[in-house]
């Protein structure tokens, strides 16, 4: 069981409230006259069992090695890592519920605070899970949960050895790849985004990669009537989610 760091008020209480058996040590600023530390006090108080330390400024920054802690840092015992197989039996639940997929692909986001927006935006938007490579890709850490405001600990993140095969899995199960490109012919508002579906968004800078490209059912691009020619990725996924998101709730 895998050691790491949670830190902001929105990560602790997302932990609190769906995996406190796995918190340890948590850090309070003293004497703080912040309310919603304060609330956060009495939430960690309810749960019962846990270990608080009170800790000056000083002590939190170094803890969280970061100053935007917001007077919290707990220790965190992550149960386990998801693994391919367990996205194969996410999908078999869901589809023995009669549930249509809705999936995220980041391919080779290396940001860990796009990353943790994207995870936020996910969950907001009901994505069952996000998928990612391990290689050459940002992965859940610190900076990542605190970004992502509890979403880390609430949808499942599955990182992959070979993203192509891995695609070519899901579409094996009839879950359709709708990939983000400045070459595709029809835009973001035209595509059809219901039923068992993936939105395939690409690394910052550089897009989806070739080989990813090759094995998306469908491009679509987001209209530009500005100046900049694209948008930031996590503000593209969450752009892209929530069309879909309008479209599969109609």
């Amino acid at each position: 069981m895998a050691k790491t760091t949670i830190y902001g008020i929105h990560a602790v209480e997302s932990a609190l409230r769906n995996d406190p058996e796995n918190i340890g040590t948590i850090w309070l600023e003293k004497n703080t006259r912040n309310d919603r530390l304060k609330k956060l006090q009495a939430q960690i108080a309810e749960v019962g069992g846990l270990k608080t330390t009170p800790a000056d400024m000083e002590q939190l920054n170094k803890l969280s090695s970061t100053g935007r802690h917001q007077g919290v840092v707990a220790e965190y015992y992550k149960a386990k890592d998801y693994t391919e197989n367990d996205l194969y039996d996410l999908l078999d639940e869901l589809d023995n519920n009669g549930i249509q997929p809705f999936l995220l692909v980041l391919d080779g986001v290396t940001d860990p605070h796009n990353l943790g927006a994207c995870l936020r935006t996910a969950d907001g938007a009901g994505v069952h899970a996000v998928i990612a490579p391990k290689d050459n890709a940002a992965s859940i850490n610190p900076t990542v949960r605190k970004v992502a405001s509890g979403a880390a600990e609430a949808v499942p993140f599955i990182a992959v050895t070979n993203l192509a095969r891995t695609l070519d899995s899901l579409k094996e199960r009839g879950i359709w790849l709708t990939g983000t490109s400045d070459k595709a012919k029809q835009t973001l508002y035209q595509a059809d985004l219901k039923g068992s579906m993936a939105l395939v968004m690409g690394a910052e800078g550089t897009g989806i990669r070739r080989l990813t490209e090759e094995r998306c059912d469908f491009l679509i691009s987001i209209p530009m009537c500005g100046q900049v020619s694209s948008l930031n990725v996590s503000v593209a996924t969450g752009v892209c989610l929530y069309e879909a998101l309008r479209q599969r709730q109609n």
